[in-house]
This record gives structure tokens, sequence and C-alpha cells, in this order.
């Protein structure tokens, strides 16, 4: 059957190779057209229907940790299984609950003994476990005095922690990098707990109470002001007492992935979407939509004959902090992030008030984030020659950080996909182009219990469906564009807290 399926795909994608012009891509051009004609919106509907009937039945959502989701990733697993596909279910933990049973302990027990007030000189650094430990702290590339603008950066490398002695406490300075980031090199260097102090400039030397939103180190940890912290650094020898007495109860989700039968596993192309709603309704828009979106371009394109292996992701608890994705690339070597040519994104993709937004590869805008990964804006031109071909506008979207190509850039991994907006504003100049109400938000139900089946705009759902299956197929059996993979520096995720 499945021989039947490709030779029959492949004769009929052979009158569009014919047809195209000389400077056409082959193959990639061919597939590319036939899959746009066989992904309809109307498919993508049935299965945002089918997610609103879940959640309907479910307590009226799919977020994180409920069964409306256990039923959201049956569904998708189960389409995809069927289409033929290799599908696995990649557990992932987040945080259920966290509670405090008593005030925090931090003391200078050696060379001297004094004792740190609690919800005031320093605060639980949440969601810390339990724990108990007397040990000598140990500074991790500390700037002090701290410099006039925040710029320090440690604990942001695993090479900051090295000649660290595993048992010590990490004292580690607030500074440019995502605390997630300090707290896994911490734990990764042996360390039994971790201070964080805030780094000394105007408006950044307080403590307070800080929710970084996942679990990853299993050690105790505290943020401290910065006056504790520059204290421990400058003392000789400083040993100290900290406790942390809570109540940590962690959940588990699923990601779906699934992996194209054909294409080489050395160049993977990978599209992606979250599954997960926010606790306060259904998420149709956000995100049925570009789930799917891509499990329709998945089940269209099961049988062609890809030259590079597809990868579809369909994430869990994205809307708690990106954990799905995040904890997803955390696991992969170095190796397998480098057979990952390219990310594909796709969150929201049909809006009510929509606009047609590109990730903005480039950083042609020159706003907020730099350029995406070497790779990004020729995908950011993949996408702007298809709207171009149907006389559509674009315009871009930063790399913001809000949405899963945040732990993928983060490692080097080149990145786009199609935006049509959240709880931001439609100008006046995007509603010329694209029609719509300026002065009003892109999704006016934007994580809230009206973003139903009601709160998508077909004609946006149908284009975009088109958009992903364009560069899903083109990609699939062309990377020419795509630079290779060279192993980065780690740059500073942008979706955590600082």
């Amino acid at each position: 059957m499945r021989k039947m399926a490709i030779a029959l795909i492949t004769a009929l994608a052979l009158p569009i190779a014919a047809a195209a012009p000389a400077n056409a891509g082959g193959l990639d051009d061919a597939f590319a057209k036939l899959l746009v004609k066989q992904v309809k919106g109307a498919n993508v509907s049935k299965h945002m229907q089918a997610f609103q009937d879940i959640a309907t039945a479910n307590g009226g959502n799919r977020a994180a940790g409920t069964s409306g989701y256990d039923a959201s990733r049956d569904y998708v697993a189960g389409k995809l299984r069927k289409a033929g596909y290799k599908v696995t279910l990649q557990p992932i933990n987040f945080v259920e609950n966290w509670s405090e049973n008593s005030p925090p302990t931090l003391e200078l027990t050696a060379p001297s003994a004094k004792t740190y007030v609690p919800n005031e000189d320093f605060f639980t650094f949440r969601p810390s476990p339990s724990g108990d430990v007397t040990a000598q702290v140990q500074g991790v590339d500390l700037t002090l005095p701290p410099a006039p603008t925040p710029s320090s950066t440690s604990g942001c490398e695993a090479s900051d922690f090295t000649g660290f002695v595993a048992g010590r406490i990490a004292l580690i300075q607030r500074g440019t990098c995502p605390f997630v980031n300090k707290v896994q090199n911490a734990k990764a260097a042996g360390a039994s707990g971790i201070i964080v102090f805030n780094e000394g400039q105007p408006g950044r030397t307080d403590a307070f109470a800080l929710d970084i939103g996942e679990w990853r180190a299993g050690i105790p940890m505290v943020f401290a002001d910065f006056a504790v912290g520059n204290e421990l650094a400058s003392t000789a020898g400083a040993t100290v007492h900290l406790k942390v007495d809570a109540n940590l109860v962690l959940g588990t989700d699923e990601n779906v992935i699934a992996e194209s039968r054909f294409g080489d596993p050395r160049n993977v192309v990978m599209v992606g979407a979250h599954l997960d709603s926010v606790t306060e309704g259904p998420g149709i828009n956000d995100n049925g939509s570009g789930s799917a979106a891509i499990l329709e371009v998945a089940e269209e394109m099961a049988y062609y004959p890809v030259k590079n292996k597809v990868r579809f992701a369909f994430w869990a608890a994205e809307e708690i902090g990106l954990l799905g994705s995040d904890q997803y690339v955390a696991s992969l070597s170095q190796a397998q992030r480098d057979r990952i040519r390219l990310y594909l994104n796709f969150d929201m993709v049909a809006s009510p008030n929509y606009a047609y937004k590109l990730y903005d590869g480039d950083n042609s805008d020159n706003v907020g984030a730099p350029a995406g990964p070497p790779g990004s804006a020729e995908i950011e031109k993949q996408f702007e020659a298809f709207f171009g071909s149907r006389n559509l506008s674009t315009v871009g979207t930063d790399f913001d950080g809000r949405s899963d190509y945040g732990p993928f850039i983060a490692v080097g991994i080149p990145a786009g996909g199609v935006f049509t907006g959240a709880e931001g504003i439609k100008t006046a100049e995007e509603a010329a182009l694209f029609g719509g109400t300026a002065g009003q938000a892109y999704d006016p139900c934007y994580h809230q219990a009206c973003d139903t089946i009601a709160n998508v705009n077909a004609t946006a759902l149908d284009v975009d469906s088109d958009a992903i299956a364009d560069s899903v197929a083109r990609y699939a059996f062309n990377l020419r564009s795509i630079p290779p993979r060279t192993t980065p520096a780690a740059a500073a995720s942008l979706t955590a807290i600082r």
C-alpha cells in the first residue's frame, strides 16, 4: 500500500514538475504545489472542532496536567499513527504545586556568625525543593563591584564552573541570561545549594519573591539581595547554613513527536506547534489552530518520498513556560541538535483580527531581539516568497521568546514561521494591509474562555495552512538555502526571567 501511495503521489507530481519554469526548484517545487492543493482549511477546521469537543468534555480547557490535554495528545497521536508516522510520546515535567511550610534559613556559620532575615534579606527561590545543607560558599564568575549596567554572565556558561568544588554552595550573581541557565549549570557542577543574589545596579539591589516556573535542580535555592551576596563573596572561606522547607509536587505531560518514515535522518526538518491551552479556556486559536494545521499537513504528506527526515512536534506545557520544547531540546546531544537543520514554529495562525506576521530572521525590522541563527533569514525569505506569490503582504514579528522557537534558537538552530497576532493592538498600517480593525487586539479572546471555535478567521487559517504546507514540502526535499549546522556557543535563551 505504501509503495502504491508513493507511486501515485509521484505520478501526480510529474505534470506539475513538467509545467514548472526552468528556474523552479524541481521536486521541491512540484511537491510543494501538490501539498498546497491537498491541504484544506476545511480539514484543519475539523481538527480544531475536535479540540473544541475535547475541551467541552473536559472542564472547558486543554491545559497542562488536565484530562483535556491528555485527550488532545491521544487524538493527535492516533491520527499520526494512522497516517503511518513513527510516533513517540516524550514525558516532560512541570510544577503542579508548590508551597512553603516555614520561612527559609540562611546563616553565615564561619569564619564568623550572622543570621540573615528571611523574606527581607533573601527569599526562597521558587520552586525550590526542600533541602538542608551546611557548606562552604564558592562564587561563580562574579562581577564585583557591579558594572554600571546589567552585564554579568555569572553562571550562564558551564565553563563558569571550571574549578568549582562539588558539594559547595554556588554563589551566583543575577545578570543577562535566564535564571534557569544558572540553575542547570550549578546542578551539573555538583552544587549542594544555590544562592543567587541581585546584580547591584540601582533598581537591582533588593531581594524579592522569584519563581522561575520550572523545576530543574533538585537542590535548595534562595534569592538574596546584593548586600548579602557581596558580603558572602568578600568573606574568605565563608560557610553557610541553607535550609528550605517546602512541598514540591511535579506533574508529567507528554510531547507528541512524529517522524516521517522516509528521509535522511542526518538532515531533519522540524515543524512544531504547542498543543496545550491555558486553564481559562479551550485555546482554539491559541493554539488549536497551529496544532490542527500541522496535523493536516502531516497527514497529507505522510507518503511523500521526502529527501530529508521530517519531524512534527506537538508541544506540552508551552503555556506555563515553553516546558515541552525546552525539555526536548535539553534532552538532545549536540550531535542530535546538529542534525536539526531548521525549526518551523506555528503558534496562533487564525487570529480574528489577523495580520500575516513572519518571524524576523534577519532583524530587518531592527526591533527587540537580534537576528536568528544563520538560516533564519532564508526561512523568512521563503515565507515572503509564498505570500508574495499570492500578492499578499506580510510584516515582521520579533523573536521575543514567547513561543517554542526560543529553545531552538538558543542552541543555534535556525527558525521561522507564521504568526497572526495575540493580545497586541493592530496598527492603522496593518489594517490597511490586511483589513480588520485598527486599535483592537489581533485576538480579543487571547487567553480567555471565549477562545473557542468561533474565535478564528477562516481566511487566515486557509492561507496560513497553505503557507505551512508550502514551506514544509520545500524543505523536506531541498535544504540548499540553509547553511550547514555548526556548533554554536550557547546563546542566552529569550524565554525566561533574567
